[in-house]
């Protein structure tokens, strides 16, 4: 508890023109990383030309805003150099609902022909990606469905099933199968009984003629749509796809957050520009820059989030505890709303993320005076008699006294009494510069004055 007092002590006596120098620094500095690490690109390569050009598309693991980014940069290239077919290989148990919209989307808007191959699994996520597919193929012992939200809500399951059924309608695939794999409600004589979900395995899916084909290896498909004298190109991810979809990972993200607002606290309570400034810039621009590339938010977010960190900051400069800063809570648990799949996720990470950040100041407050840099964070100077402090003594006698305000008070400000220039604080309501004040209490240090009103 005083190790917390101190650090208060240290951020009060912070002047006030150097904290706004940090601040513009801050804000000049992140705004540079972000333009820097956050400016989209595409890579294109050069291939020997061939009768037929067939792209392929992995889709495996977790399905998250870095998949988006992927899937979305690789359709892209695919158009570009005029691919004749693009084939997902699929192999996944799901992921985020806004990200497999995402990616349904841009599949199902491309002109060049899609299918589908899936060799192991296409759970959850994976059925919109398999169906939004012009055909579809499966591997022997694959399986698809199990498309069921989570949390299980009616709204979720209401706008999810319709998600499925409108791209399985468009594709010519029967709906109710593909609404049964995600709503437990739905029956299906002879295929699914209510309250179990629907998933298909090959020979099942085959049988009902959900899929177009069974086949062992991506070059079956080739043979059994026809396509000869074919160039393959394998599509793998960048060494930057790879990073947008690690930073949007359900396990990295709220770690990100977490180091955004570490890097914030290390950097208010200690002076200059340092290390806790750039970690707070690159886990708040991780955080926020992966949703935006991955398609889950636009940039407006970053704009929302440096307006919750500009409130906060003027909270900063201000005595007690406000409207900016309540402000500038709200409007970075907004931004995280934004940047997030759901409200529900969105809670996730911010109680991920404070958990964290609790943690980890309490180590800082208990270890860091240990070490030489303890000196910057904590207020070590002992106040005692043999160097000169006297402590505060109650000033009984000014109690009924009446002075004028100097500064308005809300609640603190300052008051002259007696050709004396003294600290006060407002009984209760806002008191303007010039008002007859007179002093009701003194409470240790503190001087509590009350407006004389006319009348």
């Amino acid at each position: 508890m005083e190790n917390i007092i101190l650090i208060k002590y240290n951020i009060k006596h912070i002047k006030r023109g150097d904290l706004l120098k940090r601040v513009f620094v801050f804000l000049i500095f992140l705004t540079t990383v972000l333009s820097v690490l956050f400016n989209p690109f595409i890579t294109s390569s050069v291939f020997s030309k061939s009768n037929k050009s067939v792209y392929v598309i992995n889709i495996k693991g977790e399905i998250n805003p870095g998949t988006y980014y992927y899937v979305k940069n690789s359709i892209q290239k695919a158009e570009i150099e005029n691919a004749n077919l693009i084939l997902f290989e699929i192999d996944t148990m799901g992921g985020r609902v806004d990200s497999a919209v995402n990616i349904s989307d841009v599949i199902v808007s491309t002109k060049i022909p899609t299918v589908a191959y899936i060799n192991k699994k296409a759970e959850s996520a994976g059925v919109l990606i398999s169906i939004s597919c012009d055909k579809i193929y499966m591997a022997q012992g694959a399986t698809i469905g199990s498309a069921e939200t989570i949390p299980y809500t009616e709204k979720n399951i209401s706008y999810w099933t319709s998600q499925l059924r409108s791209v399985a309608q468009q594709k010519g695939r029967d709906d109710d199968i593909v609404a049964a794999m995600a709503d437990r409600d739905i029956q299906i004589e002879g295929i699914i009984d209510k309250g179990k979900l629907l998933n298909l395995t090959t020979k099942q899916a085959k049988k009902i003629n959900f899929i177009d084909g069974v086949a062992n290896s991506r070059y079956e498909i080739y043979s059994d749509i026809k396509i000869e004298n074919l160039n393959e190109v394998v599509l793998e991810k960048s060494l930057f796809d790879s990073f947008v979809d690690f930073i949007n990972s359900t396990y990295i993200a709220p770690i990100l957050l977490a180091l955004g607002f570490i890097g914030l606290i290390v950097e208010v309570i200690t002076p200059g520009f340092g290390v806790g400034g750039v970690v707070s810039i690159l886990g708040f621009g991780l955080f926020f820059g992966g949703s935006v590339l991955g398609g889950s938010a636009s940039a407006f977010v970053f704009f929302v989030f440096f307006i919750g960190i500009a409130f906060l900051l003027l909270e900063a400069l201000a005595p007690g505890f406000g409207v900016f800063g309540m402000f500038g809570i709200l409007t970075i648990v907004i931004s995280i709303v934004m940047a997030s799949n759901s409200l529900a996720q969105a809670l996730i990470y911010i109680v991920i993320s404070m958990v964290l950040t609790i943690l980890a100041t309490i180590f800082l407050i208990k270890k860091l005076p240990k070490r030489k840099i303890s000196k910057t964070l904590l207020l070590d100077t002992k106040l005692n008699k043999e160097e000169g402090f006297i402590p505060y003594k109650e000033k009984k006698e000014y109690i009924g006294k009446i002075g004028v305000s100097i500064s308005d008070l809300r609640p603190s400000g300052k008051i002259r009494v007696d050709d004396e220039i003294l600290d006060a604080i407002s009984e209760s309501s806002y008191i303007e510069r010039g008002r007859a004040v007179q002093i009701i209490q003194i409470n240790g240090n503190k001087i509590i004055v009350r407006e004389i009103r006319e009348g």
